[in-house]
């Protein structure tokens, strides 16, 4: 596939530093794509330094221009969708069908979400004697995950330059070839020099380097929590600002009466989705005790019309995972369950059938699980869901609630009131009622350890400002 030997600071391709690379696979096959150099602390002083030196320009730059741009961007990633829908198949795994419906398609929402808010946020305001000012926090180091590659770059992107900063990406290792095609729309979108840019390398060395940089003033990272953890106290020896997404372990909560048929089929299909690898992911499924059973077989007759296959063919409905650490994390945890007592209805670690190349998971259903198994309690990140029972509305509330993490979730209820009422208990920073669709205008985060801040809508934008009060 197409790829750039180079770096993209300050408006052009450059050689990196050093001459270390990393080689782009592909996970269905394994075979090798491209490869990227592998960028380290030189490349990422010399993105922050021309992101400084564009900051003055960007930030005074009119909203609407810069509203302008971020229209212009949406219009590139429009043109461009069908090759972002190929690249990130081709690094990922996602089956094509998804890559389309979401990863491509969400970015352009997104950036044309931004364009819009930009046009229309109040920057500023009267209190009264009081003028207060809304300005762009600085210069932005930002650090994106694999499974979502082109979503979440442009989740902090597009605040970030509707907020007047200026910015650095440190894209995953793994899908580095959709991230250099945004380099590239950036540009064509007539975003000036420096505003944008790009280091492609690992995260012990080009992440590290971009964590604990003077230079940066704000840091957005979108990963696990252990990681999270690593770069939130780097960040804070810089007294930096931090946002961070982490991991999540979501509750799908069936309460008594709901259509059970329903709640368990859209609940399967959110775990598979993207092969499990979705960190909002609802991979709790909590059903009361009495219609526990029908559950069960309700969730193993839905799993089974998700076929692993080829991520080209129309058809498939489950790709590959992401690399080979990802598929001995997630077939490990799989015999993990077997060994704490939990039951297999379907699936398993055995590999799929006909499936001797690349890192394909069976998706698997597990029952009898219990709130304290590591089924229940660790993120698994691949396409196994966990159903557990529950006595009451308490005890599911308690079940729900009783994991460190506290992303995402769903309640499920006849009467949308009582949804409502059980949501509002809910520990959680999304919650979804009856399927509720996804809106990405509204705020999405963590509560607990499933993160720090915002992002999309409104809340996004603010993550990327900072309130100055001028009194008359």
């Amino acid at each position: 596939m197409k790829a750039h030997d180079g770096m993209f600071i300050d408006g052009s391709w450059r050689p990196a530093a050093g001459s270390g690379t990393i080689e782009v696979t592909n996970p269905a096959d394994g075979t090798l794509l491209a490869t990227v150099p592998a960028g380290g602390p030189a490349d990422v002083d010399a993105a922050v330094r021309a992101a400084r030196a564009a900051l003055p320009g960007w930030s005074a730059t009119p909203p609407a221009e810069r509203a302008a741009r971020l229209e212009a961007l949406q219009q590139v990633l429009l043109a461009r969708r069908d090759e972002i829908a190929e690249t990130v198949t081709a690094e990922l795994g996602s089956p094509l069908t998804l890559s389309r419906k979401v990863h491509a398609a969400a970015p352009i929402a997104v950036s044309g979400s931004y364009a819009q808010l930009a046009a229309e946020y109040p920057f500023e305001e009267r209190v009264g004697n009081s003028r207060v000012l809304r300005e762009p926090v600085g210069v932005v180091g930002a650090i994106t995950p694999w499974n979502y590659p082109l979503h979440q770059i442009v989740a902090k992107a597009a605040p970030a330059l509707a907020a007047g900063c200026t910015m650095v990406l440190k894209p995953a290792e793994d899908t580095p070839l959709v991230a250099q095609l945004f380099a590239e729309a950036v540009d064509e979108a007539g975003v000036p020099a420096g505003v944008f840019n790009l280091v492609t390398g690992l995260g012990q060395e080009a992440g590290q380097a971009l964590a604990e940089h003077e230079g940066i003033d704000l840091l957005s990272f979108t990963g696990s929590t252990a990681v999270g953890r690593q770069v939130g106290a780097a960040a804070a020896r810089g007294v930096k600002r931090v946002a961070l997404e982490l991991g999540g372990k979501s509750a799908n909560v069936i309460l008594p009466g709901a259509d059970l048929a329903k709640a368990v089929k859209v609940g399967v299909a959110n775990v598979m989705s993207n092969s499990g690898q979705t960190c909002s992911a609802w991979t709790r499924m909590l059903v009361d005790a009495e219609r526990y059973d029908e559950a069960v077989r309700l969730a193993a007759d839905a799993v089974a019309a998700y076929v692993t296959g080829d991520p080209l063919d129309e058809a498939t409905r489950v790709g590959p995972v992401v690399n080979a650490k990802q598929y001995e994390r997630v077939t490990g945890y799989i015999r993990r369950g077997q060994e704490e007592g939990a039951r297999i209805v379907a699936g398993g670690a055995e590999r799929p059938e006909g499936r001797e190349r690349g890192h394909y998971v069976r998706p698997t259903v597990f029952a009898d699980v219990t709130p304290e198994m590591t089924l229940a309690q660790e993120e698994i990140f691949g396409p196994v869901l966990s159903v557990l029972s529950y006595r009451d509305t308490e005890d599911a509330l308690r079940i729900a609630n009783g994991t460190v993490y506290g992303l995402a979730g769903a309640v499920w209820s006849e009467d949308e009131d009582e949804a409502v009422a059980f949501a509002r208990r809910m520990e959680t920073g999304q919650v979804d009622i009856n399927g509720g669709r996804f809106n990405p205008l509204a705020p999405f985060g963590g509560y607990k350890q499933s993160g720090v801040g915002r992002e999309l809508g409104r809340h996004g934008l603010e993550e990327y400002l900072q309130t100055k009060s001028l009194q008359f």
